[in-house]
C-alpha cells in the first residue's frame, strides 16, 4: 500500500472518530467541540493544533450551501408560508451544520499532526512536542 494511502486512512481514522493522531488511542476532544490539552494514553500535547475556521468553512461548504438551495427551491415550488421554514429549514440547517463539525475538527487536527503543518518558525516547538513517537500500528509518523 502506498504511504500516502496509509497516512490519509491513518487521518480519516483519527480525525473523524476524535482519536489521538499519534497513537490512536486516546481522546482528542474533551467537550462537543473543545480539544484535550493532551492525550491521556500517550501524552501528546496538543498545541499544535490551530484548525481555527476550517471546520465551520468545511461544514458550511458540505451542509450550508446545498440546504440553501433546496430552501430556495421549496420557497419557488410550493411558496410556502414562512411558520414552514422556521419548523421545517432553520432545524435541517442548524442540524445539518451542527453535526458535521466535530468530525471535521477532528479530521483537520490529524492531518495538522501527520503532515506536520506548522506555522514559520516553528520547527523548533514542533520538535519538541512530537519527537518522532512510533504509531502503534507500526507506520510512524515520518511517512
Amino acid at each position: 500500500m502506498d504511504v500516502q494511502q496509509d497516512k490519509f486512512a491513518w487521518i480519516m481514522k483519527a480525525g473523524w472518530h476524535g482519536l489521538c493522531p499519534r497513537c490512536g488511542k486516546g481522546h482528542m476532544f474533551r467537550g462537543w467541540l473543545r480539544i484535550a490539552e493532551r492525550c491521556e494514553v500517550c501524552g501528546l500535547d496538543y498545541r499544535f493544533a490551530a484548525p481555527d475556521d476550517g471546520p465551520a468553512f468545511f461544514s458550511m461548504s458540505i451542509a450550508a450551501f446545498p440546504l440553501t438551495f433546496v430552501i430556495l427551491w421549496i420557497q419557488v415550488a410550493f411558496n410556502p408560508p414562512l411558520w414552514v421554514h422556521f419548523v421545517t429549514s432553520l432545524p435541517l440547517m442548524a442540524i445539518g451544520c451542527a453535526l458535521p463539525l466535530r468530525p471535521i475538527k477532528g479530521w483537520l487536527v490529524a492531518s495538522q499532526y501527520v503532515n506536520k503543518a506548522q506555522e514559520s518558525g516553528t520547527g523548533a516547538l514542533w520538535a519538541k512536542l512530537d519527537g518522532g513517537f512510533e504509531r502503534q500500528d507500526g507506520t510512524g509518523t515520518d511517512g
